[in-house]
């Protein structure tokens, strides 16, 4: 008898992200819920995130940034309930430039290898316009096209503009961050701007903890200015606890597949 509390045992999912904490970030309680509903999760990360910002030089004393991030990543992926993790080491901050067919291809063998019923990566916006995160939805979208036929779904994974500015806002009243302060040099009203809209949204309100769990794994990303860091859960809830997302190529009504399967039965579809 099938179990309805798992009811996608069997399936599996890969997502395919630049840094590590982008998975975290964009998705993690869509990651987390997949799990829990019995998909198996494959997370592929381009890069290991050597360019990235250091909140506190006692979390990196050897300056071994990208084994600190590797490590941060894999604990991480543990509280999001993933089931296989792919670490690449391919340059950070070059990723739309360097190296271009052999991520294409590494892509393409996770495809072959995992089957997956669906792919998650970055819209073409990058969530805030990111070279890097462009570079993945570029090869990512080049991998699956190669594949024709036998492709699987391919899913965007966005933000609504102005859930970071709220996630700023709740900060500032708890006095907690500086009046300037950003999301990794990143202006908060950067998220989201100018994306295409979302087809359909996904309620991860009760995956919420496990995702600013997963965040707060992230320890070199996430010190004491980064406003995420000071919203409570309740807060959280409100403020990330809907994942947005597009299927690639597909119109209005098509058949739901394993993202829309959870959006369709908890979230409500944008018109």
């Amino acid at each position: 008898m099938p179990d309805d509390s798992r009811p996608l045992e069997g399936r599996t999912v890969l997502a395919v992200f630049a840094h590590p904490d982008d998975e975290s970030l964009a998705c993690g309680g869509t990651l987390a819920r997949l799990s829990d509903a019995g998909a198996r999760v494959v997370l592929m990360c381009a890069s290991r995130g050597e360019r990235g910002s250091v909140s506190d030089p006692a979390l990196v004393p050897d300056g071994d940034l990208a084994g600190v991030r590797t490590r941060e990543l894999q604990d991480a992926a543990a509280v999001l309930g993933v089931a296989d993790v792919i670490v690449l080491d391919h340059p950070d901050g070059e990723l739309r430039w360097a190296h271009v067919p052999q991520l294409h291809a590494e892509i393409v063998a996770a495809v072959e290898q995992y089957r997956p019923d669906a792919v998650i990566t970055f819209a073409e916006d990058g969530l805030y316009w990111h070279l890097d995160h462009i570079g993945v939805h570029e090869r990512t979208y080049t991998a699956l096209g190669s594949l024709g036929s036998e492709a699987p779904p391919l899913y965007y994974v966005t933000m609504v503009q102005g859930v970071m500015h709220d996630i700023v806002e709740a900060a500032h009243a708890k006095g907690g961050v500086p009046p300037d302060s950003r999301f990794w040099g990143i202006a908060a009203d950067a998220f989201g701007e100018a994306a295409k809209p979302p087809s359909f949204s996904i309620d991860v309100r009760d995956w919420v903890a496990r995702k600013l769990a997963a965040l707060r794994c992230h320890k070199t990303q996430m010190g004491r200015d980064n406003p995420i860091a000071w919203i409570d859960e309740d807060e959280a809830r409100r403020l990330l606890g809907t994942e947005y997302f597009r299927r690639e190529g597909a119109e209005d009504g098509s058949a739901a597949d394993v993202l829309e399967q959870l959006g369709d039965r908890y979230a409500t579809r944008n018109a």
